[in-house]
């Protein structure tokens, strides 16, 4: 039996973690061949150059892309786009993939919806439905590519909800669950003695995770709103692993901002940390500060209690272990007490609940994909408005 072609565009660390433990069950899947085109932030020294966490999980990469914007401006990532969408469309002229996968809200996915479209490709969409108010831009591109797919897999039973009211057809969306938490369940932990030897931790004091990315419509004010942050952690003095923010616009400049706490001997800064050593991270720490998604979807595994800043996650679905505060470091540093001492709210934090819990999300996947019947009826879509 011939397998089905399905292809992942990867463009950052971030939605290579998520979709980890989904990737290795179309791997692993007897009718389906897995394979992977590269970009972005993946393709970067200066962030890491995580490309080859993806070798090392020994996927196929059908072809790697080097595009991300050279510069901290929007009409820097424009540029960035349109020659992904290029790239892509020659990429899958060659490739011939019977479905495309991609992944959240970010551009590259929303470039490989738009060719794949146009050379009449089935795409298929991990967590879509998802809203964040704070990021209109993130809102509009997650939006657009849900338009443009032709299959959806939302984290939640309200992303599911919004998608519908989008006019997409019911039985085009499968509720697998967030394939975040399932990749979660999956990854191997490193004990903590090792965590603490290779960071140079004291596991016997409060270990802070770090993480702050620009906020697409406030990108002007990345700078002003990393510094907060940075002077909340000096007045916390606690032992904090701070990681870059991703190359959106206004990421370079945070960077900038952030290099200049190495001063500091508790404040440690990476580029990148590979995933298994992040998660593995996530389970030690004893409080997560910024505005990744991660605080929102994975933290609530560990009990971790997360210091949301500003808008980028504000008014996602969450679990109780969610603090949300300004970019003002008066607020962090209160926010980051109150997770760190007071007790009410840890005990509050070990009762909640996770929104986005879910298993064996990758091999729900893995085998939709596989029986689906792509024809005329799933690729020429009707609304139902």
């Amino acid at each position: 039996m011939k397998k089905r072609k399905v292809l992942y565009i990867s463009g950052t660390r971030a939605d290579y973690g998520l979709m980890r433990s989904t990737l290795k069950a179309i791997k692993n899947h007897p009718r389906l061949k897995l394979s992977l085109i590269v970009t972005g932030m993946h393709l970067s020294k200066k962030f890491g150059y995580t490309v080859k966490e993806i070798k090392r999980d020994s996927f196929k990469i059908e072809t790697e892309i080097p595009i991300l914007n050279v510069k901290d401006s929007g009409d820097s990532m424009g540029l960035a786009f349109g020659k992904q969408v290029s790239e892509f469309s020659r990429a899958f002229q060659k490739i011939k993939p019977d479905i495309i996968l991609v992944e959240g809200d970010r551009g590259e996915m929303l470039a490989g919806a738009i060719a794949g479209r146009y050379l009449d490709a089935s795409v298929a969409h991990v967590c879509g439905g998802d809203v964040t108010p704070g990021c209109p831009l993130d809102d509009s591109i997650r939006h657009t590519i849900t338009k443009l797919s032709h299959i959806h897999f939302p984290g939640t039973k309200k992303s599911a909800e919004r998608i519908i009211k989008m006019g997409e057809e019911p039985w085009r969306i499968f509720m697998v669950g967030d394939p975040g938490t399932d990749s979660i369940l999956q990854t191997k932990i490193i004990k903590p003695s090792l965590l603490a030897k290779k960071f140079n931790l004291d596991l016997n004091k409060p270990i802070l995770l770090v993480i702050q990315h620009p906020v697409s419509n406030k990108t002007k004010d990345g700078i002003y709103q990393i510094r907060e942050t940075m002077e909340a952690l000096v007045k916390i003095s606690q032992q904090s692993i701070v990681i870059y923010p991703n190359a959106d616009t206004g990421g370079r400049a945070m960077i900038k901002v952030i290099e200049k706490y190495k001063k500091y001997p508790f404040i440690k800064i990476y580029p990148n940390i590979p995933h298994n050593e992040f998660i593995s991270l996530m389970k030690i720490a004893s409080v997560m500060v910024g505005n990744s998604s991660s605080g929102i979807v994975e933290a609530p595994l560990f009990k971790l209690p997360v210091v949301n800043i500003g808008p980028r996650e504000l008014k996602r679905e969450r679990g109780d272990n969610v603090i949300d505060v300004d970019y003002n470091q008066e607020q962090i540093e209160k926010a980051i007490r109150k997770a760190l001492f007071n007790k009410k709210f840890k005990e509050k934090i070990r009762r909640s609940k996770n929104p986005y819990i879910a298993k064996n999300v990758g091999r729900e996947i893995a085998k939709i994909l596989s029986e689906i019947k792509i024809n005329k009826k799933l690729l020429e879509k009707s609304l139902t408005y």
